[in-house]
């Protein structure tokens, strides 16, 4: 028989990067010079954030993703840390809510107000003092709402409730004390229901993280793991690091047998970190190394040989970090699959990078873009720390399509009106701020219309009934304490509502003294 190649088709055999245009670019931004190997770079589809480098305490600067060109050298920072920040996580279920953590040992987790941060931000709205020395690492579960993972230099990786009421939070909900150093990177499974964690020690281990037990550790010598990452429901890890031979290296493992890599594959020899990062929805992996230029991509298969190697982006300008845009932030009109934001610090430039695959019709692709997770929580703190597990919440990123709610079993359940409204859609922001103020507005200012079609007997339409018996059990967990803080934060709204309209007349009636005063002279 004569030998033929065997040719695979794929979708993305074609995928090519494209880095932006100099005015789509943010200039003159001062990148810190920090040697961590971090990403440096958290983005959203309102905001992206980057660390930088500042004197006297830590800061990091927040613009909107809209605000491209040049960037004001004295742009407001949030700047409450006493030490360098490490790192920064956007809440991945609300789009103004930022995590931070630092060299002075404490997480701090900021509101960041709807028109961006227009002064200096030092006051935030949580404070985890938990870690004995620097925090270096910090991860959002991917389902649960307002559950924060930290790990620092005290080997510590610890799990916080951000639903707690104390503005200082002291005691996690749980510490996890396996590592004999110092964590690398952490990852989730697609359900939050397992923790895979590199260290300097040299172990890749998959912990349960409710409870803190150790599952699986690999211990492979030839393999040294910098990062390491679940590749979605393909039930596999990949981690990147060196070989025995300080060659850059890959390693595929099964996560239930983490006793041999399934693949390696040595990349060069190089000394730059690679970071991976993994696309499920497109089955992609993208490894970039810091320091490089180049941007190579794979497409993963759950069979042999398992990794399948596209082609590579290539630049002259080196990356020091990385932010990823999240799939619903991302142009589905032009293909764009993947968007990297480069660090390039020798031009103190951020750079967007679009991943992009050639189509020539400009209709919705649907093949290329499945259901993806949405900025929805598939449930709250209580319910996950309780034992449950679930999914991310999906959502089309059809244009028009509608973005569903947090608690989606909550909310179908209580219907489209009332405190299944404000429980469903408002808990997913991490506390009622703006958001929560512009609800309400929005309640008194149809108060009248709804008056006219609904029997509220003599009780304000705004608010609800309690529920009916003390162990009244509602989507999983009780709801009376629950619902009394929600009235009395509707309250407290109200009042601020009336506080600004008389500061408004206020002003108002100043302006037309000014005016006035003007006028006759």
């Amino acid at each position: 028989m004569t030998w033929r190649p065997q040719y695979r088709s794929s979708k993305f055999r074609h995928v090519f990067g494209k880095a932006a245009t100099k005015e789509n670019c943010y200039d003159g931004v001062p990148i810190t010079r920090s040697v961590h190997d971090n990403h440096f770079c958290a983005v959203n589809p309102r905001f992206i954030a980057v660390i930088t480098e500042c004197a006297g305490g830590g800061a990091f600067l927040v613009l909107s993703v809209h605000h491209t060109g040049k960037v004001d050298p004295l742009h407001p920072k949030v700047s409450g840390h006493r030490g360098n920040v490490l790192d920064i996580k956007w809440n991945p279920f609300n789009d103004f809510c930022i995590a931070s953590c630092s060299e002075d040992s404490t997480v701090k987790v900021w509101d960041i107000p709807p028109h961006g941060v227009l002064k200096n931000l030092t006051v935030p709205w949580k404070e985890l003092q938990g870690h004995s020395r620097r925090v270096g690492l910090i991860e959002w579960h991917p389902t649960a709402n307002n559950v924060l993972f930290s790990t620092g230099y005290d080997y510590q990786v610890m799990i916080w409730n951000l639903d707690s009421p104390e503005a200082v939070i002291k005691n996690p909900v749980r510490t996890i004390s396996h590592h004999t150093d110092v964590v690398l990177s952490m990852s989730f499974n697609t359900d939050g229901s397992r923790l895979a964690t590199s260290c300097k020690d040299k172990k890749i281990r998959v912990l349960e993280p409710r409870t803190g037990n150790l599952l699986q550790e690999a211990n492979c010598k030839n393999h040294k793991a910098s990062k390491v990452l679940f590749l979605g429901n393909l039930k596999m890890l990949l981690s990147t690091g060196s070989s025995r031979w300080n060659h850059r290296q890959m390693a595929l493992w099964d996560q239930e047998d983490l006793d041999v890599p399934l693949l390696q594959e040595d990349l060069d020899g190089s000394s730059g970190v690679l970071f991976p990062f993994y696309d499920p929805d497109t089955h992609m992996l993208y490894i970039a190394g810091k320091g490089d230029g180049n941007i190579r991509y794979y497409e993963i298969s759950s069979e042999k040989p398992y990794l399948h190697f596209l082609t590579e982006y290539r630049s002259h300008t080196p990356q020091k970090g990385m932010g990823i845009m999240p799939k619903r932030g991302l142009d589905v009109s032009s293909c764009e699959v993947f968007r990297f934001y480069k660090l390039v610090t020798i031009k103190a430039l951020i750079e967007p990078l679009s991943m992009i695959v050639p189509r020539r019709s400009e209709s919705y692709q649907d093949d290329i873009y499945p259901m993806t997770a949405a900025s929805a929580a598939a449930m709250s703190a209580e319910e996950w720390l309780s034992g449950i597990n679930k999914g991310p919440v999906l959502q089309s990123l059809k244009p028009g399509s509608r973005v569903p709610d947090s608690y989606p079993e909550l909310s179908s359940g209580l219907g489209s009106k009332g405190l299944g409204n404000s429980l469903g859609t408002r808990r997913s922001q991490s506390r009622p701020g703006q958001l929560q103020l512009a609800y309400i507005q929005d309640q008194l200012g149809n108060k009248e219309c709804r008056s006219k079609t609904s029997v509220s007997n003599g009780q304000d339409p705004t608010l609800c009934s309690p529920p009916k018996t003390e162990n009244e059990v509602w989507g999983g967990f009780d709801l009376r304490l629950k619902f009394h803080k929600q009235q009395e934060e509707i309250r407290r709204l109200r009042e601020m509502l009336n506080q600004r309209d008389v500061r408004i007349k206020q002003l108002e009636l100043e302006i037309n003294n000014v005016r006035n005063s003007q006028g006759s002279h």
